[in-house]
């Protein structure tokens, strides 16, 4: 780890005042973790754990607003968020320890960065190191033919194919949220499909904040009446662990015909993974086993394996179905 300089700010105005050469740290779970790796080396951390971010707030529309400094914790037990975003409750409690998600904070969860074995590798992207895009442009990508078992199989590119691996982020972008931020050009919003960004041929640009920019609230919109919603993870081992494949699903049936729905998947996409095409396929169908089939085969279509991965393709089409028959059950 590189010595860096140490402040703490009290309000949004004084944080981003000190944020121009340095980096925002909350529960610093992702963030400490990657400078002992000396993958992030910011020369200064502004503490950013004074803010009064912390409150889950209802909105006059009925949905509910989570502030930045939320942690996964209070958010996934928060009454309102059991009652009417389960799929989010369940999401939140499928990832890390209690211990971590008693510290880690929702603004700081859609900044989590990737797993991938190479970019967390100290001497990633330098000479005599593991090539890595999303370190150092233009290095290549290590994993491409190494391990890659974990690997994203949508999203990809021949730059980068290193997969996201939130739990929460895949359950916000069924949601269809709506990220706060303030910098110094103001407030704006950003639309949760617009925040995390694919590859291409710039991995290293991996969301949508502008310089100094600081998340300070999540919107999640209010869901149609009657819809159930549910989270499902595939991986390894039963705890501690990172998907290989999820699922958050919403939907709401009536009369045995499919009238909302929302589809989501993580660990398979290179960011949190909406699929638009299991939607299609699914909005005012009967709710059946065949068409749960046919939408879990449109999601993963444009699948782009490697031998490490391609087993996900299936494993995923699972994920989706699963998932489907529960909330449509």
């Amino acid at each position: 780890m590189q010595t860096f300089q140490y402040s703490k700010a009290d309000t949004v105005e004084k944080a981003l005042a000190g944020a121009a050469t340095g980096r925002f740290i909350a529960g610093g779970t992702t963030l400490v973790d990657l400078m002992k790796l000396d993958v992030e080396q910011p020369k200064e951390l502004v503490d950013i754990n004074p803010l009064p971010l912390a409150t889950i707030e209802k909105l006059q529309d009925g949905g509910l607003r989570v502030g930045a400094m939320v942690c996964n914790s209070d958010l996934a037990w928060n009454a309102d968020v059991k009652s009417f975003y389960p799929v989010l409750s369940q999401a939140l409690l499928s990832g890390a320890s209690p211990q971590l998600r008693n510290m880690a904070t929702t603004g700081g969860n859609l900044m989590q960065r990737t797993r991938c074995v190479y970019f967390r590798e100290p001497t990633a992207g330098t000479p005599g190191g593991y090539g890595c895009n999303k370190r150092a442009p233009g290095t290549g990508c290590a994993a491409m033919d190494g391990y890659n078992r974990m690997h994203a199989i949508l999203g990809v590119s021949d730059q980068c194919i290193a997969t996201h691996p939130s739990d929460m982020c895949v359950a916000m972008a069924a949601l269809e949220a709506v990220i706060h931020v303030e910098g110094p050009k103001g407030k704006r919003t950003i639309a949760f499909a617009d925040f995390h960004k694919l590859p291409g041929d710039t991995p290293h640009i991996e969301n949508a904040l502008e310089p100094g920019e600081l998340i300070t609230h999540v919107d999640l919109p209010k869901l149609p009446e009657g819809a159930r919603s549910a989270y499902l993870k595939l991986r390894d081992r039963a705890s501690y662990e990172f998907a290989l494949a999820s699922a958050a699903v919403i939907a709401k049936v009536e009369g045995g015909q499919i009238r909302f729905i929302r589809v989501a998947m993580g660990g398979v996409g290179t960011k949190p993974w909406r699929s638009h095409e299991a939607e299609a396929a699914l909005d005012g169908k009967e709710a059946n086993d065949a068409n749960c089939r046919a939408a879990a085969a449109a999601a993963l279509a444009g699948a782009k394996t490697l031998p490490g991965n391609a087993f996900k393709v299936e494993l995923a089409r699972r994920c989706v179905v699963r998932a489907l028959k529960i909330v449509t059950a």
